[in-house]
């Protein structure tokens, strides 16, 4: 399975990525791991407000850059319907 997701950091900014281990990946966001997450590193800690599935890295990809795309207040209110 791949996920997309959406943390939420420490600055109150949106992040969203995608991934196959969406717990590995929080993980690294947070530097439990080490893991050079550029935008997160000094946005910490950061915490999941969103995550979809998706069968395949394609489709995953293309949500992700479709979210991206979103403002701000689209991005809240996707992460309110879930």
């Amino acid at each position: 399975m791949w996920y997309v997701y959406i943390l939420m950091c420490s600055d109150n900014t949106l992040y969203t990525g995608v991934t196959t281990d969406i717990n590995r990946r929080l993980r690294q966001h947070n530097w439990e791991i080490i893991w050079w997450a550029k935008y997160t590193r000094v946005r910490q800690p950061v915490k999941l407000v969103y995550k979809t599935e998706f069968i395949n890295r394609s489709e995953a990809c293309v949500e992700e850059s479709r979210i991206k795309k979103l403002t701000r207040k689209q991005k809240e209110e996707l992460v309110k319907k879930r």
